[in-house]
């Protein structure tokens, strides 16, 4: 039996096997709200017999957008917006997650095929940026953002809660907080971008404050029966890799202390002299450290599209649940191409029966 085609069993939720669609930003909203492009897109990836299915990052506030085109639940109208997203994704068999997210200096930017920089100064689409200190990314984001008080803290804590109470009312089973790729809260943890002197910043400590306090508050209104994961950059590839994946680990072993349940695995982004050794698949021997060290079931994407490397990361116990991102954009029935190439029998099994029924006659 392909190990990669089991299914996995997370609190009360069962995913039929371990593949699972991770956020994807699709940049077609409009003010936060989504339309027939996402249901679309999101049943098409739901029909192909993934086991998760999680919707792309989601603004918890207008400024916590990536870009003007990007999903928001702000508020309860864009959050009913997504419950025919909902049904159409468990109606496939998959289950429906959703990330929430804020994006912090890296907000107030245009889509990627539109230059992927910050939005000009004076253009009324961009707005203010905030994060923990008034630094800069860098080329190509280069607004400077305003520093956020305790109150601003508090405020976009609030908001994280908020959302998630929101997720929950419309039916989403899975819910991912995004702490990772240099947002808002991966830089509170990233020293480079986080120069504070208060509770929230100097030792790793500190500049994991906000990220575990934000998890634990929506650790109160989120279901216990129901997962709460979180997407987490380990490493930034800066030259100071084992001190921060040190700490990294140390925090994960913090968030599973205050109910997380799953670590999404993922890449810091927090600086652009990042040297990340780009390859297939680099990061499974870090999850399972990360497994293995902190306890704690893990995931991960970039570069485990190819059916027998996700098959064996998961046989390696290198990854619980395996994130297969870009190639289910270049086929939606991934899962169903797996299963073929694995040797599982009757492999339309993970496709809904108006396709399964063919493919298995003819």
């Amino acid at each position: 039996m392909s190990a990669l085609f089991n299914p996995f069993t997370l609190k009360s939720i069962t995913l039929r096997n371990r593949i699972a669609v991770p956020p994807m930003c699709q940049y077609s909203a409009t003010d936060g709200l989504i339309n027939d492009w996402h249901l679309s897109h999101y049943a098409s990836l739901a029909r192909g017999g993934a086991g998760l299915v999680i919707v792309e990052a989601t603004a918890v506030s207008p400024e916590g957008r990536i870009t003007p085109a990007c999903t928001g639940i702000w508020n309860d109208d864009l959050a009913q917006a997504f419950v025919p997203v909902v049904q159409s994704i468990k109606a496939a068999g998959s289950v429906p997650g959703i990330q929430i997210a804020h994006a912090g200096r890296k907000a107030s930017a245009n889509r990627p095929w539109e230059g992927d920089d910050h939005i000009a100064e004076g253009d009324p689409r961009g707005w203010q940026t905030i994060a923990p200190s008034a630094i800069a990314y860098g080329p190509g984001l280069q607004k400077q953002p305003r520093a956020m008080t305790v109150e601003d803290i508090r405020r976009v804590r609030q908001d994280f809660v908020d959302a998630a109470v929101r997720a929950r009312d419309v039916g989403f089973e899975w819910l991912e907080l995004h702490f990772a790729h240099g947002y808002l809260a991966q830089s509170f943890f990233a020293a480079a971008s986080n120069h504070r002197d208060d509770a929230y910043g100097g030792s790793a400590q500190n500049r994991g404050r906000f990220l575990l306090e934000t998890l634990r508050a929506v650790r109160e209104v989120w279901p216990e029966h129901l997962p709460l994961t979180v997407r987490f950059g380990v490493l930034e590839f800066d030259g100071r890799d084992e001190q921060t994946l040190v700490e990294s680990i140390e925090l994960t072993r913090q968030f599973k202390s205050a109910g997380m349940d799953m670590l999404s695995v993922s890449i810091g982004f927090s600086t652009p002299d990042a040297k990340i050794p780009w390859g297939s698949p680099f990061l499974g021997p870090i999850a399972q450290r990360v497994r293995r060290e902190a306890g704690v079931p893990v995931s991960s994407a970039w570069g485990f599209g190819t059916p027998s490397i996700a098959e064996q990361v998961v046989r390696d116990a290198q990854l619980d649940v395996v994130m297969v991102g870009k190639a289910h954009l270049a086929n939606p029935h991934w899962s169903y191409a797996a299963a073929k190439e694995l040797g599982v029998e009757r492999p339309s099994w993970v496709l809904p029966a108006p396709y399964a029924h063919w493919l298995e006659r003819y």
